[in-house]
């Protein structure tokens, strides 16, 4: 048994569904008071940017997994000679220009759409740094990389400056593996799948230089250079730790595809506080991994059914994909805003993803749907921020919220092409007496009607006919 139990841990492990990882019970609550305070001020904020960019851009593929060889429909190559496809996919960086780069242009975008924070790739599973990274060669400033003499070079840098310029908050998406480095994916071995492709027990010098690599370039992120960094948004939960009787529980459990794998210590805790040295009260998001160094957590392209009992972003593709395609299709701005709210009622943050192209450009399409967005902003901005969820979240149409001890606000969700209702109710949710009621973008306080249980508000005709905003219509009940 305990040579079976050694083949199964040294071959396998189960890749878990996001679903699962990401909404498990078992979070585990921060105990450092930085990070705490941090958290609930990240709560505040509600409404954030995520860019996924890279190389790969040229392609317009999607971001790195191309390169990975699992079987998988959406990352499939247009060559079937694995060997050439890498080795062209690698030289992207020799081509890789984007002299259309305008962080600025990007940051004022997205503040006027309401967004609060960013967080952005500084380097993907493929390897490639978009930063000034000193410890590879496959980095954006490298010689090899014609963008290199450009004066906006260092991408990270001038990413978290132009927004920090703009009051966001910044936040450093890393790629835990890495599949250009040797240490991980070594030249001496295929690359089955996406996990590090020799033994590390066997080989515990070259897995050592990995992960002193990986802290090396996470502790440059961290430095001066990038002036101060507010999240640590960690990827590629495979690499983690697990012990053997871990693994065998996980390989034996029902219902999960096995993935060669072993465990992938890059020791956490000991990062973890030394990233903290660097940047107190840096939240951590070790995605997907359970653990005390998960401080939110991330569903990824959903939205939960239910408010979740702990800090928690919905991940959303705002157009194409999570990289850029040419020929990108928009959600609207209708789709996005009760997205929002949906979210927001939940007690939640969007993280609403735009890739830039590979000329620094964005999409118009996207630029369009911040504008609208912050249309709506303007006007029902205050019930977004600073809330809280308030049970039962929605009921219909309805969605609720709250904001300190006496203000409850109150969204409607129009259909398409939907009129103003006469009245806005909800039966599983009573309003206190003495509440004053009014639609954002109005004056007017509004009455009740007669309900038995819950609440009804009436909205007069001249209310109905001219909307203060589009897509959702928001009341606030102040007590």
């Amino acid at each position: 048994m305990k040579k079976l139990l050694f083949i199964l841990v040294a071959l396998f492990v189960i890749s878990k569904p996001a679903a699962f990882c990401q909404e498990d019970n078992r979070y585990v609550p921060e105990t450092d008071p930085l990070v705490l305070q941090k958290l609930e001020k990240w709560q505040d904020l509600k409404f954030g940017l995520l860019m996924h960019w890279g190389t790969y851009s040229q392609w317009g593929i999607v971001e790195s997994w191309s390169i990975c060889a699992e079987d998988e429909e959406w990352c499939r190559r247009n060559n079937t000679n694995y060997t050439e496809y890498k080795k062209d996919y690698e030289n992207l960086q020799t081509t890789f220009n984007p002299v259309r780069f305008d962080p600025e242009k990007w940051a004022k975008a997205a503040k006027n759409a309401g967004m609060k924070y960013v967080i952005f790739t500084t380097k993907h599973h493929d390897g490639f740094s978009m930063f000034d990274t000193k410890l590879t060669d496959y980095r954006i400033t490298s010689p090899k990389t014609p963008f290199h003499t450009n004066p906006k070079a260092n991408i990270t840098k001038e990413i978290f400056n132009a927004f920090r310029t703009e009051g966001f908050w910044t936040g450093a998406y890393f790629s835990k593996p890495d599949w250009h480095n040797e240490n991980y994916w070594w030249t001496n071995f295929a690359t089955p799948d996406r996990n590090v492709n020799y033994d590390v027990i066997k080989y515990p010098e070259r897995w050592e230089n990995f992960v002193q690599f990986t802290q090396g370039q996470i502790m440059e992120l961290l430095g001066g250079d990038y002036g101060k960094v507010d999240i640590l948004w960690l990827d590629g939960g495979w690499v983690q730790k697990m012990t053997k009787e871990e693994i065998f529980s996980e390989i034996t459990a029902p219902g999960y595809k096995f993935i060669h794998v072993q465990n992938q210590d890059i020791r956490m805790d000991e990062l973890v506080a030394k990233a903290r040295q660097k940047q107190p009260g840096l939240i951590v998001v070790d995605r997907a991994v359970q653990g005390k160094n998960q401080n939110y957590l991330t569903p990824e392209n959903r939205v939960p059914e239910k408010a979740l009992p702990y800090p928690w972003e919905s991940c959303i593709i705002a157009g194409g994909g999570w990289s850029w395609v040419p020929d990108a299709k928009y959600m609207s701005a209708k789709s996005a805003i009760q997205l929002l709210v949906d979210i927001v009622a939940k007690g939640g943050n969007l993280l609403l993803n735009i890739a830039p192209g590979p000329e620094g450009q964005w999409h118009e399409d996207a630029y369009r749907l911040l504008k609208d967005i912050g249309e709506w902003m303007k006007v029902n901005s205050e019930a977004i921020y600073e809330t809280r969820a308030l049970a039962p979240y929605k009921e219909g149409k309805v969605c609720i919220s709250k904001k300190g001890d006496n203000i409850v606000y109150i969204y409607y969700m129009a259909e398409e092409g939907e009129k103003m209702p006469d009245k806005i109710e909800m039966s599983t949710y009573s309003l206190p007496a003495n509440a004053k009621i009014k639609m954002l973008g109005t004056d007017t306080y509004l009455k009740r009607g007669k309900k038995e249980n819950g609440f009804a508000i009436i909205i007069p005709d001249k209310i109905r006919k001219t909307p203060p905003s589009k897509y959702a219509w928001v009341l606030k009940a102040t007590y």
